[in-house]
C-alpha cells in the first residue's frame, strides 16, 4: 500500500498541497517568527506556498497572524519577504 502523503493548507492561496511543496513559517518557543526550511523545528506552523505572492496574501488577509496566533510586526513581514525572495530563486535555479 502507497503512503499517504502529507497535505497542508497554504494560509495564502487556501489550497491543500503536499507538504514538501510549502513552506513552514514558525513561531518559536521564544515567540520568534522565522522561516523554518527543514520543517522539523519545535513551535507552532503555518505553511505558505514557495512564492511571494502567496505570502504577501496570506500577511495582507491576516491568515498568518491567526495561524501563528500572534501579532507579526511590519519589520518581521519585510524580513520574511526578503527571505522568500531568496528562497524563490533558489527553487527556480534548482538548489
Amino acid at each position: 500500500m502507497a503512503k499517504k502523503l502529507p497535505l497542508r493548507m497554504c494560509t495564502g492561496c487556501g489550497e491543500m498541497k503536499p507538504k514538501r511543496e510549502l513552506i513552514r513559517v514558525l513561531k518559536t518557543p521564544e515567540e520568534e517568527i522565522v522561516i523554518d526550511a527543514t520543517g522539523k523545528k519545535n513551535g507552532r506552523g503555518a505553511y505558505v506556498c514557495c512564492t511571494l505572492a502567496c505570502l504577501q496574501k496570506a500577511i495582507k488577509t491576516k491568515g498568518l497572524e491567526r495561524s501563528l496566533k500572534v501579532n507579526i510586526p511590519r519589520e518581521l513581514i519585510e524580513t520574511l519577504e526578503k527571505e522568500m525572495i531568496l528562497l524563490e530563486s533558489g527553487r527556480k535555479e534548482g538548489i
